[in-house]
């Protein structure tokens, strides 16, 4: 099992930077940097990253192929390999169309656009001069003027089509989840996307991108991940919600909180809305103990990467060190 860690750059660059080298110096593979335009610019931020570590994979998770052309992409994400010295990942995946919608542009044939994005940046990276009549994109000879190195591609996918292509197309794929059971459902898709291809899944990752918080105290831990997991409930599709059995009533009573707290401001609403359950379903949080325990859940389906998403846990730097000191050498051992 292999351990990377999410950051939003919603911070000063300088505390990412402290953070991810935090994260290296306690045994994270992978830091994986979020790609929104209200944020810091992400490639920006990897650049200062790659400066300041020594062997830390790093990249966006996740970038798409609508607000940045495929060619664009393919050059960034190979300036990050260059200056990193061969430790770039390329995270991409469909986007966000309620994000999307705020800045003027269409969510249109989102698997059309990534399978055109990803054989295209394929294609650059490997020094070829790209003729390309898709459907959505058209190159005519464009071609990289440098030496990109091999990078990695993960496919964020959460539905049925978008988790066979990732299989198909991919390195890796980032998966939105934290519980064995939504893996269970994935690997139908990612095994069938892996038959395509000729494909062997033990040279396939497959992420989980899991919300996560640890702590000493299991309730400090639990209560941190409250507002996150809100969140998770309240965009989680009916099939998911289904899926853990989850009430109408309980899913209702948490969107209603959420708007609640950003009309009224009562976000200690939002945490009392949130059952026991939902913690347990959307994300790993509890003692060092409680987290080896789901992943070793998570690694009987097919689970190769645990990435630590927000909130991490209830005081960041400590629960990084405590990841690292009580939870990564187990599964190196």
């Amino acid at each position: 099992m292999r351990f990377g860690i999410e950051f939003v750059p919603d911070m000063k660059y300088y505390e990412l930077e402290y953070y991810v080298k935090l994260a290296e110096d306690s045994g994270f593979e992978y830091t994986w940097i979020t790609d929104h335009y209200n944020n810091r610019n992400v490639y920006s931020i990897l650049t200062i990253l790659a400066l300041k570590t020594q062997t830390i994979k790093l990249g966006p998770g996740v970038t798409n192929p609508y607000h940045i052309n495929p060619a664009l992409t393919a050059s960034a994400i190979a300036t990050i390999n260059e200056v990193s010295g061969g430790r770039a990942v390329l995270g991409i995946g469909a986007g966000d169309k309620v994000t999307f919608e705020r800045i003027g542009i269409s969510w249109e044939k989102p698997l059309k656009r990534m399978r055109e994005a990803i054989e295209i940046i394929r294609e650059l990276h490997a020094g070829k001069s790209v003729k390309y009549d898709g459907e959505i994109f058209k190159f005519n000879g464009a071609r990289l003027g440098f030496k990109t190195g091999s990078i990695p591609i993960y496919v964020g996918a959460q539905g049925p089509k978008m988790l066979k292509l990732a299989a198909e197309l991919g390195d890796g794929v980032l998966i939105n989840a934290s519980h064995p059971k939504d893996f269970e459902e994935a690997k139908k898709n990612i095994d069938a996307g892996l038959e395509k291809a000729g494909k062997s899944v033990d040279a396939f990752d497959v992420v989980a991108y899991a919300s996560m918080s640890v702590d000493k105290n299991r309730d400090n831990a639990r209560n941190a991940a409250r507002i996150v997991v809100a969140f998770i409930v309240a965009g989680s599709p009916e099939v998911v919600l289904q899926r853990h059995g989850l009430k109408d009533e309980d899913v209702n009573k948490v969107r209603e909180a959420l708007n609640n707290a950003f009309t009224k401001g009562d976000w200690p609403g939002v945490a009392k809305a949130v059952t026991d359950e939902m913690i347990d379903i959307f994300s790993i949080s509890g003692t060092p103990d409680d987290v080896i325990e789901r992943v070793n859940e998570l690694a009987k389906v097919g689970v190769t990467q645990v990435v630590a998403g927000s909130p991490i846990g209830p005081d960041k730097k400590k629960s990084i060190k405590l990841i690292g000191k009580e939870i990564i050498p187990k599964f190196k051992e």
